[in-house]
């Protein structure tokens, strides 16, 4: 019997390739607000604390509303604790308060945007991630994306004014090989990663030392757990051509 390559042995969900999730404070999710008209409707709340979530870049605010509902989301740049904050779409565009993308004006700047109302969150949610609100339209907000990206959003999708904390998160270099396996141990990554050719062809698909051995690294969908490596049900073949 031969030994499983790296993919199968992942694929099995061993203590070794799972995350450590335990660790992990909350989801980051708006509080649930479809029974009221958010629109015309308008919540105070308070940030009780700021909190560094396991796996996570950005910090999380754990925020207390007059209702006596809490919720945890993705702070952003300039939130303190103490803060008062205002939800509904007749609150102040103010750093931190979150307001339906139908009633922020265009060219704010907003993160953690829902992609559906009541969804709790979905876009600009990582550290230093922004999207700008474009124009309102029969069809939805546009908003401009963090990869450049436009999309229509629904004007009772949910956004936090501002730009998600830890901005200058990634500017700060590892150094030392163990921070970053600690870090990618968090997130349930395996590290270090080493390339399928730089294997023996008894550990990898691509791997050997023979040029005439390589293999193409596109698979198929469809392929059996040890050949599933490379570029899985790639839709082109190279780099794409400038329009």
């Amino acid at each position: 019997m031969g030994k499983r390559i790296l993919v199968q042995r992942r694929g099995r969900g061993s203590p070794t390739f799972k995350a450590s999730t335990h660790k992990r404070v909350a989801p980051a999710r708006y509080p649930n607000l479809s029974n009221i008209n958010i629109m015309d409707a308008v919540l105070k709340g308070q940030v009780i604390e700021l909190i560094h979530d396991p796996g996570r870049g950005a910090p999380l605010a754990h925020i207390e509303l007059e209702t006596g509902e809490r919720c945890y989301t993705v702070a952003p740049e300039g939130v303190h604790e103490g803060q008062i904050i205002e939800v509904g779409g007749k609150a102040s565009i103010n750093v931190g308060n979150i307001l339906p993308v139908g009633a922020i004006p265009e060219g704010t700047t907003i993160c953690n945007i829902e992609a559906l109302p009541s969804d709790g969150g979905k876009l600009a949610r990582s550290s230093g991630a922004y999207a700008t609100i474009i124009s309102h339209t029969p069809e939805g907000t546009l908003v401009s994306l963090p990869s450049g990206k436009t999309r229509y959003i629904n004007d009772l999708c949910l956004a936090t004014i501002g730009v998600v904390a830890a901005s200058g998160r990634i500017e700060k270099p590892f150094v030392k090989a163990g921070k970053k396996f600690h870090l990618m141990r968090a997130k349930g990554h395996k590290y270090p990663r080493v390339r399928g050719r730089a294997m023996i062809a008894a550990l990898h698909p691509f791997g050997s030392g023979r040029r005439g051995a390589r293999k193409p690294t596109m698979v198929s969908r469809n392929a059996p757990p040890g050949r599933k490596v490379g570029l899985i049900a790639a839709k082109r073949a190279g780099r794409r051509k400038k329009e």
